[in-house]
This record gives C-alpha cells, structure tokens and sequence, in this order.
C-alpha cells in the first residue's frame, strides 16, 4: 500500500535541475529519497516525470543544457519603416536569438539580412545575454551558412572569425531534423504573436524607433509565464542559463569582410 503521507517531487524543481551540467535524474532522486525515505522509487519517479513533462509543449520538452545552445534566425514578418522626408517604406528584417535551457529570448530589427547586418544582431545579442552560449545553431540561412551541405556545412569565413573572437562554435540546424528547427521556430512564433502583432497599428519613422518599441515587448514577453510553468523566460535565464554562459571578451567583434584572394 501506498503511504497516505509520500510526498510527490516537485516536478518544475527537477525539470530546472535537470538543464544544470552534470545534474542526472539518479542524483535528483538520490536527494529526494534522503528528504523522503517513503518516497517514491526511481522507477516510479521516472515514470512520473515523463507524464508531467509529456503536458508541457514540444519546445519545453526537448532537453537543453545550461548555456549549451543559442538558435538564431529571422523572422518570416517584416516591420515596414516610413522615411519622414520621402515616405518611402523600408521593409525592416527581424533578427531572433533564443537561449535552449531557458528560452530567454533577444529580437532586433536590422535594415537588411546582409553580412554586416547578421554579424551586427549577433554581437547585439551577446551583450544582452551578457555572455555566450557555447554552440550558435542558425537555421541554414545563406548569409551565416555558405554551403548547407547535409553532413559538413561551410560557414561563412567571417561568421567563423565572430565564433572564434567570442570562444563559441557554429553547428548550423540540420534541415531534415525538425528537432532542431523547432526551438528557433518556436521563437519565431512567439515573437511575431507577442512583439510583431503587438505592434502592428505603430508607424515606425526610423530603425532605432522601431528597436525601441520591440525592446519594450521583449521585455514583457521575457518576463510573462509560462502557460504550463509556473515561472518566466527571464526568472530561468537568471537561474539556468546565465551561470552557464562563458564570459564576453574584453572588446566585442568588429566586421570584416573575408575575401578569396586571387592567385
């Protein structure tokens, strides 16, 4: 029979552990049972986790270590920004950065999905997240990635020397694997419902304007619960991800355009 007084884990306690380097559900057991010497088995606590984890939705589900990966891509929206002198409309791109364990997440808008423009939101992200991540997984989007190749993809010469100045490495989203894709697209999703829509009755004159309007959402989105956890992006970050991430270098990465040079 089942003692009336066995305590049931907190499972939000061992979901966040569990993002926490080196931390296995066997120790997290382990220190359950020493607190709770009628609790339940590690079978049974096994069996109970994969039932609480299975109500959570696909992105939360999928498991991510602290400061381990950083998914980055564009938006599929565009934020139209009006020239004031001219009223020439200028389709503004929206670059997204989310972290794996937390899902804290850093948005930007940029005038082009260029080079310059790429490498510019990425030391833009760095310094928000106050760190780095030790893997950077862009969705095989040409300006980062030159040849997705399905095994050994070429990254951009210049995107290479931004991972080396910041000690991180570039493992591009396999394309065949939705796994991969699904954090980023997640993110993509959720930025265009509660940042993009968010703004959609604005008229935006100028880039810093518009970035201006989207930190303020950002900040709200960060700082929202979850549907299903009973905390926020930002309180996980706090807790998870930003202890995890490797420190930034003294001076942040300055563009340079990689040319082949001609023999």
């Amino acid at each position: 029979s089942v003692p009336a007084e066995r305590r049931m884990p907190d499972m939000e306690y061992l979901y966040r552990e569990l993002k926490r380097k080196s931390v296995t559900m066997q120790l997290l057991w382990y220190e359950y049972k020493q607190a709770n010497p009628d609790g339940y088995q590690y079978s049974q606590l096994c069996n109970l986790y994969r039932q609480w984890v299975k109500k959570l939705d696909l992105t939360l589900r999928q498991e991510h270590r602290a400061g381990e990966k950083l998914f980055i891509d564009y938006a599929g929206q565009t934020v139209s920004i009006v020239d004031p002198k001219t009223g020439e409309i200028t389709e503004a791109q929206i670059f997204l950065a989310a972290l794996g364990a937390s899902n804290y997440t850093f948005v930007e808008a940029s005038l082009s999905q260029d080079l310059p423009s790429w490498i510019k939101s990425h030391v833009h992200a760095f310094e928000f997240f106050g760190g780095v991540a030790e893997i950077l997984v862009p969705d095989n989007l040409k300006t980062g990635v030159t040849n997705p190749c399905r095994y050994e993809p070429d990254i951009n010469p210049t995107y290479q020397d931004l991972a080396e100045h910041y000690g991180t490495t570039v493992i591009p989203a396999r394309s065949r694997k939705p796994k991969d894709k699904a954090k980023v697209e997640s993110a993509v999703f959720v930025a265009e419902r509660w940042i993009l829509a968010a703004l959609r009755n604005h008229t935006f004159f100028s880039l810093t304007e518009l970035n201006q309007a989207i930190a303020e959402k950002l900040h709200d989105l960060n700082n929202r619960k979850f549907q299903k956890l009973n905390t926020t992006r930002r309180q996980l970050f706090e807790t998870i991800d930003r202890p995890a991430l490797k420190s930034l270098p003294s001076r942040p990465y300055e563009y340079a355009e990689w040319k082949k040079a001609r023999v």
